[in-house]
């Protein structure tokens, strides 16, 4: 009986110990049916704010973002949208909320567009019809049990400024 009490204990906890890489594997499913590709990795340096080109009055800016990648070891940008982010202001030149909490050490997922060294497009889609050109992105702080926090780039204040083809929004082709 011993035995079998050790085996169920045993599977309990590998089981316990799996539940993140689910969740981690449910979103590598959403980011797929979003036409992105999943890119997890540590925060290696400290984001910084890349002033934009205005459209419409409103600055594009950007927060760039060097991870190390999880599955090569490799370091990769992350060339964030500002306007998505919940605590953009335009005309204030600073990494906005809540993507100035990002901190060096902090383990991060991003669903987006990759480019060579880096990844863009990791923000909503503001209601569009996801392409491998413009997927339904995101950016999410990875907990230490392994879980995936919210949206770091949902905010669709701003969605506006670029007409959709199926509603009132759109976003620009020049990130």
């Amino acid at each position: 009986m011993q035995q079998f009490t050790h085996r169920i204990v045993t599977a309990s906890a590998a089981l316990a110990l799996a539940s993140p890489f689910v969740a981690r594997a449910d979103d590598r499913a959403d980011c797929t049916a979003g036409d992105g590709t999943l890119l997890s990795g540590v925060v290696i340096a400290k984001p910084a704010f890349v002033r934009g080109k205005p459209l419409k009055g409103i600055p594009l800016s950007h927060t760039h973002i060097r991870i190390r990648g999880d599955a090569d070891g490799q370091a990769y940008d992350l060339a964030v949208d500002d306007v998505f982010a919940a605590g953009y202001r335009p005309h204030v030149s600073e990494v906005p909320p809540p993507l100035d909490g990002i901190a060096v050490g902090q383990h991060l997922e991003a669903c987006g567009l990759p480019y060579p060294g880096g990844m863009h497009w990791v923000h909503t889609n503001c209601g569009d019809t996801p392409s491998r050109q413009d997927p339904n992105g995101w950016l999410k702080v990875i907990d230490a049990s392994g879980a995936a926090g919210p949206n770091l780039e949902d905010s669709q204040k701003y969605c506006y400024l670029w007409p959709h083809k199926h509603s009132s929004h759109r976003r620009p082709r020049n990130e």
